[in-house]
């Protein structure tokens, strides 16, 4: 355990400026903890509320220097920081947490799928593409229509496109940059449900209430906590996250999202090794938010209770929907949280208001 816990006082470091980094550099203050970020961003939303910033590239041997110098345990609010970033902070002797090797599993997309199934973890039907041969082969294996994803970046519904028929497979793939990616069979599903899951560094697992999620044009638009469902359906969603925390050993909140089948089954679509926008409800609406309980695990504390106090409907202000503010602040049963991002554009993540009302009986 070396350093672990991580007394008051002490500080952790933050691979990104965004908005998570924002709460997690909030709840960190709330347990006494300084939060250093490293962005190569000025004026970041999480720089506005650290106690230090290091604008520089994630991947800057001095910067990492500092980083590590200041910081025993580091982690990062966003899946696409350079592997290198990492092995750097690492062989600094700061630890990183998640580990390098369940950030390298989520920044592949082939990578992720192959190490769900040989967890034994459902998911659709996929195939390697990196010609128009084999996207014209997986066509033939798996059907048509096909999602076609560059196995690497993308996010909020970018990166991706339909492929209906071989024919589309040349401009497909110039679509998307003539990139290596990877096909996925469509899924059958009636709903899309997330499981907020962490683990701590002694093997402790806490588990959120599974939520409900809705999004539009690829971008989370509403989630919803608890979900209602059954008991079978969120026994298996929690042995779903909880068989997948304990294969990468993690360490830290992860999202699972999932599709629940018309049948009942849950196939795994993706996992972010980091809080997640469909967790947000958890900040007004359970005992301990995942953001406080991620940095309790990194930071080698006990985890906290995940009970639900409320149900809550979390949804996303894009773009100028922030400037309701005046109205939602008015709102007895709403809490407004609001990232402090400056230049809203059409589908930017300016900040998400959280809809209390009584649990369900």
């Amino acid at each position: 355990m070396g350093v672990f816990p991580i007394s008051p006082g002490q500080s952790i470091g933050i691979l990104g400026g965004g908005q998570l980094g924002r709460m997690l550099c909030l709840a960190a203050a709330r347990l006494g903890l300084d939060a250093v970020i490293l962005t190569p961003n000025r004026n970041s939303p999480a720089s506005r509320v650290a106690r230090r910033t290091i604008v520089a590239a994630y991947d800057d041997p001095d910067a990492l220097k500092r980083l590590a110098k200041l910081c025993k345990v580091v982690t990062f609010e966003f899946e696409n920081v350079p592997a290198t970033a990492t092995e750097i902070l690492n062989g600094l002797g700061a630890e990183v947490a998640p580990s390098p090797r369940a950030l390298a599993v989520a920044q592949d997309r082939l990578e992720e799928k192959t190490f769900l199934n040989g967890a034994g973890l459902p998911t659709v039907k996929f195939a390697r593409v990196d010609s128009e041969a084999e996207l014209k082969t997986a066509l033939r294996r798996l059907g048509a229509p096909l999602l076609l994803k560059t196995r690497r970046g993308g996010y909020d519904g970018k990166g991706q496109i339909w492929v209906q028929r071989a024919s589309e497979a040349a401009d497909a793939l110039t679509a998307l940059g003539r990139i290596p990616c990877i096909a996925e069979a469509p899924a059958d599903f009636q709903r899309e449900v997330a499981m907020i899951a962490a683990r701590g560094r002694d093997g402790e697992i806490a588990l959120y209430p599974l939520t409900e999620s809705y999004h539009e044009n690829g971008v989370l638009r509403r989630a919803v906590g608890p979900a209602a469902a059954s008991r079978k359906i969120v026994a298996e969603a929690e042995r779903i996250a909880a068989t997948l925390l304990t294969a990468l050993n993690y360490v830290g909140v992860l999202g699972v999202e999932m599709f629940e089948r018309d049948d009942g089954a849950l196939l795994v679509n993706e996992f972010a090794p980091r809080v997640h926008n469909t967790g947000h409800w958890t900040l007004d609406g359970c005992t301990v938010d995942q953001f406080e309980q991620h940095i309790r695990a990194i930071a080698g504390w006990p985890l906290g209770p995940t009970a639900a106090t409320h149900r809550v409907e979390m949804t996303n202000l894009l773009g100028d929907e922030a400037d309701a503010w005046p109205r939602l602040a008015r709102e007895p049963e709403t809490r407004l949280w609001l990232y402090g991002k400056g230049g809203a554009r059409p589908g930017r993540k300016m900040g998400h208001v959280n809809r209390l009302s009584a649990l369900r009986k």
